[in-house]
């Protein structure tokens, strides 16, 4: 019996990008590098200085000096150690817990929410950044600020609706407020899921601590970077155990992971203007095909990275949906995978406040690679979709 594979069309790239084949290449090229980069032999030497290599690259393009990039094992680490690092340096310095405030986006990623949830437990002081038209109020946040605080933690481009934030407006309230009371505090942003779409300069996002990941941009699952805009910024290592990556996270590092999560950066960079005019394109093109259906509604912020698409369809079971575009060889999902247990979106209830909108999610995402006519196809399959779950008698 002949068997037949459908080509699958893989709208999903938030939560994991394919391996591009540059990423690929220097990843398999650099595997034969099997020393150990913290051993004084030659066979260490040349893992090293591949490490070194990888690391000086990212540097470059965030704009800070390589002593600044501390690979770890992707987002959720580097944002673990972004704010609880920085937190306990802050504790070891003489400050109480109590006695220190912390700002947040509501909508940021689970690894950051979560773990000011932890902080919040042991006595510091949380408070949700507040938004207005899907844009951080920056009159409220002025407000917000006071002599306690110590760190701003948010994304750059949210995940799961694709808004975009304008960190560079919090950055001068920021250097504002530490001008008029002399209270420094730190900015730290998520920038997953920006790389595509945006600069990863941390001077250009105004960014003191700032993570990336390899998984979200093309490169090899398993590794990611916390970046330090200035190295002296002091963080407390989470893990104890080894020297590695000055201190800050012991274990022995991948040579390969970070030479491969590099090139994916480096080409990011390079096709960044020619991939964001496509995007829009696609995008515009995608909810033009989609406007039949009149109780849409597309999840985003006042300004949007276009190939992030976030859509509610009320009413319907888009779990189920999922599964159904599954079976016809597209995928994409609901919301975060990291959050796949919860009810709905969270994000989206935070932005919208509409618990309709939040439980009927489909986020639409797309990378370099992927051609118009995937997403042509896609937009037939979902409206087939969609009115099959409508049911017989539906008008659109």
């Amino acid at each position: 019996m002949k068997v037949t594979f459908r080509k699958k069309i893989y709208l999903d790239w938030a939560s994991a990008a394919p391996v591009s084949s540059a990423a690929r290449t220097e990843f398999l090229k650099t595997l034969a590098l099997f020393g150990n980069p913290s051993s004084p032999h030659k066979e260490g030497e040349l893992a090293r200085n591949a490490l070194e290599h990888a690391r000086t690259s990212i540097a470059r393009l965030s704009g800070i000096k390589s002593a600044g990039v501390v690979f770890t094992s992707g987002a959720t680490e580097a944002n673990s150690l972004a704010i609880l690092g920085y937190i306990q340096a802050q504790e070891e310095a003489g400050k109480k817990l109590e006695d220190m405030h912390v700002l947040y986006l509501p909508t940021a990623h689970a690894s950051v929410v979560e773990t000011i949830k932890h902080l919040s437990t042991k006595g510091v002081q949380a408070e949700k950044l507040i938004l207005t038209e899907g844009a951080v109020d920056l009159a409220i946040l002025k407000k917000q600020l006071r002599a306690e605080t110590v760190l701003v933690s948010m994304d750059v481009v949210c995940g799961e609706t694709g808004t975009k934030y304008d960190t560079r407006d919090v950055r001068r309230i920021l250097n504002s407020f530490f001008q008029e009371k002399k209270v420094r505090v730190m900015l730290h942003l998520d920038a997953s899921q920006a790389p595509f779409v945006e600069s990863i300069d941390c001077n250009h996002l105004g960014a003191d601590l700032l993570t990336l990941d390899a998984q979200k941009i093309g490169g090899v699952r398993g590794i990611g970077a916390l970046l330090k805009a200035n190295s002296a910024i002091s963080i407390k290592p989470l893990l104890h155990g080894g020297g590695q990556e000055k201190g800050l996270r012991p274990g022995t590092e991948n040579p390969s992971l970070a030479i491969a999560f590099a090139r994916a950066l480096l080409d990011t960079s390079r096709g960044r203007r020619e991939f964001v005019a496509r995007a829009e394109g696609a995008r515009i093109a995608l909810l033009k095909k989609l406007q039949k259906f009149s109780d849409m509604q597309v999840n985003v912020g006042k300004e949007f990275a276009p190939h992030i698409v976030n859509l509610s369809f009320p009413g319907i079971d888009t779990d189920y949906a999922v599964m159904l575009l599954s079976e016809e060889g597209v995928s994409v999902s609901t919301k975060s995978a990291c959050e796949t247990n919860e009810v709905g979106s969270r994000v989206v209830l935070e932005l919208t406040s509409n618990s309709a909108r939040a439980q009927a999610t489909l986020r639409i995402s797309w990378g370099p690679t992927t051609r118009k006519s995937e997403i042509t196809q896609f937009a037939k399959v979902l409206t087939r979709t969609i009115l099959f779950l409508y049911g017989p008698g539906r008008i659109v």
